[in-house]
């Protein structure tokens, strides 16, 4: 006699509720037809290969399906351990690598090589036509350096922190994107910049992502990491927030670290037109089509 679980497990394999959930699917995705998306990538899903080809195959479904994915990738764990093979330091300030000479050229080689085209191949092995390019590249990102003023007492001076080639986006060029676009190749775009003088710039990956789906005022910009999403102090999750309330947060320290670029980027894109800003746990499988394809999709909300 089958017990009341295994009836249930039974029901929901049917194909009659097999097909009411991709119909389900079908009516939230239908609003993103023809629109583009930003998508930053890394963490947990960028190491783990089971979460790398669920996500390059959600990449090629929903180009199939009429969305317009791009892709922006980080590689912060790749680096360190190039750096570590290398005996250099990594160094972080508020969740920005410090980059001088040695560094910059680690990060140019692992982000804008190896990562970069190790990611484009395994998007066009699922089906996909991804190109790969770096913010250097018909000058996709025009950068400069980055001046970060450490956080002080209220009665004394800002304190600037040294961070060398770490960058942010002056301008993005969204010509060579759109062109992209228009003949259905998939953008996969590496967080590195040049300025007019020919320096390169390490640029936080968030940053680059939010920096992007600003310029384009894209319809959703979705950002994996590698936490469940914002989480309140008693460690609950934030499955919504306005705006209005990060400032507190980041004042009391529950926005810190490397969840501060993240949220960064999800305002700026915000008061630059995208519609929909949204900080997914990237450990989860298929959570891109999660965060499209369902009424919450997961993780942490943000919106104006």
């Amino acid at each position: 006699m089958k017990t009341g679980k295994e009836r249930s497990r039974r029901e929901i394999t049917t194909p009659i509720h097999q097909a009411q959930a991709v119909i389900g699917a079908l009516a939230y995705l239908q609003q993103y037809c023809g629109k583009t998306i930003v998508v930053k990538y890394g963490g947990h899903a960028m190491t783990n290969e089971t979460l790398r080809q669920a996500f390059a195959h959600d990449v090629v479904l929903l180009k199939a399906v009429g969305v317009h994915p791009i892709i922006v990738h980080g590689g912060g764990p790749q680096i360190d351990t190039t750096m570590r093979r290398m005996r250099l330091e990594a160094r972080f300030v508020e969740g920005l690598r410090v980059t001088d000479d040695e560094t910059m050229e680690v990060v140019e080689m692992v982000l804008g090589g190896k990562l970069n085209k190790d990611l484009v191949a395994t998007i066009n092995q699922h089906g996909g036509h991804a190109v790969g390019l770096s913010g250097k590249d018909a000058n996709l990102l025009l950068a400069t350096q980055k001046h970060l003023y450490r956080r002080v007492p209220p009665d004394a001076s800002p304190e600037l922190v040294a961070l060398g080639q770490v960058g942010e986006v002056k301008t993005v060029n969204c010509a060579i994107l759109q062109v992209l676009e228009r003949h259905g190749f998939i953008p996969v775009i590496a967080p590195i910049g040049g300025d007019t003088h020919g320096v390169s710039y390490n640029i936080n990956a968030d940053t680059v992502a939010g920096a992007i789906a600003a310029a384009l005022k894209v319809e959703t910009l979705l950002v994996l990491t590698d936490v469940e999403g914002i989480l309140d102090r008693d460690g609950k999750l934030l499955a919504r927030l306005a705006a209005v309330a990060i400032e507190a947060l980041k004042q009391d320290g529950v926005i810190d670290g490397g969840m501060l670029p993240k949220v960064e980027a999800c305002l700026h894109a915000l008061t630059h037109g995208v519609s929909r800003t949204h900080i997914l746990d990237g450990r989860v499988p298929h959570a891109v089509l999660q965060a499209l394809c369902t009424a919450w999709g997961g993780g942490t909300e943000i919106i104006g």
